[in-house]
């Protein structure tokens, strides 16, 4: 792998953060510091686990900050 940004996951996990701040901005109001910045959040955390995990040095912390980057999508 020469960089996280060539990975397919990491294009579409940006992708999805960018989505997720379009469509929250109609939400109302009263939502906006619980659940559209959950969602948001949530959003950007799969791409930046990703990279967070390719800095690592080994596979198996890779392999971790991967599954949390599961679990927010």
């Amino acid at each position: 792998m020469n960089s996280v940004e060539d990975l397919d996951v990491f294009r579409l996990a940006h992708r999805l953060a960018l989505k997720i701040h379009s469509v929250t901005k109609s939400f109302p109001r009263e939502e906006m510091y619980s659940l559209v910045d959950q969602m948001r959040r949530a959003a950007i955390s799969v791409g930046m686990n990703l990279m967070e995990g390719a800095m690592r040095l080994g596979t198996k912390e890779y392999r971790q900050f991967v599954g949390i980057a599961r679990g927010s999508a």
